[in-house]
């Protein structure tokens, strides 16, 4: 039986950042899928999970720096599966990489990922994860850990352990990402994979060779630090999830914890990054007097 959905309209300015850390709150009150509109966003959420008060822990919508409106409706039931069978295109990165449907055909690549899609993050098509693909390929995993913050449906996970990645642990705080990374996992048949549900707090000071973490700039921001961490020396950061102009911030607060950036990839405002954690602190110069 198909579900019946409650569907939020928000009107956002400025959209950026404004949509990115509007998704990000919602994603943690319970909402399941997030539209992108010209004007703001639509968000869903089942009407068995809502509740009147569910918009009073967003802090965005009470800053002032930010206008936001929205509307509300009751979906009709509607079969998420046939919608996005009709809808979600296979997607092929760099003739290596495929990420494509069940009911899709198998793909003749190096690496052909299998996404049950419905109303989870990280398909591939949104430019982020797309880069994070691309940063992965041209990456040696080969018995590295790996630690996939904000996983979605998991795909990255799932090529990190396709490229021979000895243990990988997911994390999303969304409980529908979650379970969806899990089902993702086991179509895929990966073993050495495990998904947790929570935050960054969930890592205990566990340390990774490759950190990837591919969620919005003010997140990226709060848990740099905890990457810096839990990241070994010479091991490889990737950040996504936000914009070009974003670029400086970031850079600032990673080099505060002894990262360095060594590459960047962007597609439509965009952008991916690289870092890697120096293996001593970074001398500062120091004026003789």
């Amino acid at each position: 039986m198909a579900s019946i959905y409650i569907g939020y309209h928000f009107e956002v300015f400025p959209l950026n950042p404004g949509v990115e850390i509007l998704i990000a709150e919602l994603g943690v009150a319970g909402f399941e899928s997030f539209v992108e509109t010209p004007i703001g966003l639509t968000a869903y959420i089942q009407i068995s999970d809502h509740y009147d008060a569910i918009l009073e822990s967003i802090q965005i919508l009470n800053q002032n720096e930010f206008d936001i409106s929205y509307r509300v409706e009751t979906i009709e039931p509607i079969n998420w599966n046939a919608v996005w069978e009709e809808n979600f295109q296979p997607i092929l990165v760099n003739q290596k990489c495929a990420v494509r449907a069940p009911f899709h055909p198998k793909a003749e690549v190096e690496f052909d990922i299998i996404i049950e899609p419905k109303m989870s993050f990280g398909t591939g098509h949104h430019e982020t994860t797309h880069m994070m693909i691309e940063f992965l390929l041209r990456t040696d995993l080969e018995q590295k850990s790996v630690l996939d913050m904000g996983c979605g449906t998991g795909v990255l996970a799932i090529l990190a352990e396709k490229k021979g990645a000895k243990t990988i642990t997911a994390i999303d705080i969304n409980d529908w990402c979650f379970r969806n990374s899990l089902e993702n996992i086991e179509k895929n048949c990966c073993k050495k994979t495990t998904v947790i549900k929570g935050d960054a707090e969930a890592l205990n000071q566990k340390t990774f060779d490759v950190i990837i973490a591919n969620i919005n700039r003010n997140i990226l921001i709060q848990d740099i630090p905890t990457y810096a961490t839990c990241l070994n020396p010479k091991g490889l950061l990737f950040l996504s999830g936000f914009y070009i102009d974003d670029i400086p911030k970031i850079q600032e607060v990673c080099e505060r914890y002894n990262l360095s950036m060594v590459e960047q990839i962007s597609n439509n405002d965009w952008v991916a990054l690289k870092f890697t954690k120096n293996e001593w602190p970074q001398k500062k110069n120091l004026k003789k007097f």
